[in-house]
């Protein structure tokens, strides 16, 4: 079974009059994983596609929505995986992958039949992200170790985190999308800080990896007029262009990312200074 959402782009000077109420119904992505369902959200943010994917007692198969007015799923698309549970396979034209935790898969623009399975007695959490794609390029897994890694942050500031760049341009070959993890260190509770934005992509994270009972406060908004939402586990949030998107723990946590847009440079954003933020 799949569940479909759709989710209008938003304009700056509209979400400043925004009640969290609204803020949460345009820009959360909750109850992700559902036993035996697929949740997909398709947002005017890039065309970017976020979702959650939870087989447990039988094989769940992407089709396509009809939003994608498409004969698949992937026929202007590619796709970006990452599994936050406990092992699973993903079956790709009859090919078969087998995801371990905070393992990756790319598969490119053109793959027909696309297969989530559990393995045995283990819980996978198929997290998705998928971008429209004019190319097509050969499907890939990643693991930790194949990931570009970067350690940034320091224990005084709350924010030393290891960033695995996962699906990105150094590691594997896609058009537009891209996919990396960040795992906060224990006693470290601040994601993206100092902050920044980059007018050229629009962002999703999804959070994973909380202790029970705690939560993350999401950050979004211009730098100058900002908006929080608080977040529980295995939940996703939508970033557009022109907002920053940081968070701040009760509990140290992890977070995949994954971006669409017209410029691949991991490194092009426009910084703000923390004592800067309104």
């Amino acid at each position: 079974m799949t569940q479909s959402e759709f989710r209008y782009a938003h304009h700056p000077e509209d979400v400043k009059k925004y009640t969290t109420e609204d803020l949460r119904r345009e820009f959360l992505i909750d109850d992700l994983f559902n036993e035996d369902q697929i949740k997909i959200v398709y947002s005017m943010y890039d065309r970017l596609i976020v979702g959650g994917i939870m087989p447990v007692t039988k094989a769940l198969k992407l089709e396509p929505t009809d939003d994608l007015k498409a004969a698949y799923f992937l026929e202007r698309r590619e796709l970006g995986i990452i599994n936050a549970g406990g092992s699973g396979i993903v079956k790709v034209d009859g090919e078969i992958y087998e995801l371990g935790n905070k393992e990756a898969l790319y598969i490119g623009k053109g793959s027909k039949e696309i297969i989530f399975e559990s393995a045995a007695g283990q819980q996978p959490y198929f997290y998705i992200n998928s971008a429209p794609a004019h190319h097509a390029y050969p499907a890939k897994k990643i693991t930790k170790n194949e990931a570009e890694i970067v350690e940034l942050g320091e224990t005084k500031y709350a924010n030393k985190r290891i960033i695995n760049k996962l699906i990105v341009n150094s590691v594997v070959e896609t058009c537009q999308l891209q996919m990396g993890m960040t795992e906060l260190q224990e006693g470290s509770i601040w994601n993206t800080m100092p902050s920044h934005t980059h007018t050229r992509r629009m962002e999703a994270y999804f959070y994973f990896d909380l202790e029970e009972g705690q939560a993350v406060s999401h950050f979004l908004g211009q730098p100058h007029e900002t908006r929080h939402i608080f977040m529980k586990n295995r939940e996703a949030v939508l970033s557009p262009e022109w907002s920053i998107h940081s968070g701040a723990g009760t509990s140290n946590y992890t977070f995949i990312w994954g971006m669409a847009g017209e410029n691949m440079d991991y490194g092009d954003m426009d910084g703000i200074k923390t004592n800067e933020l309104k």
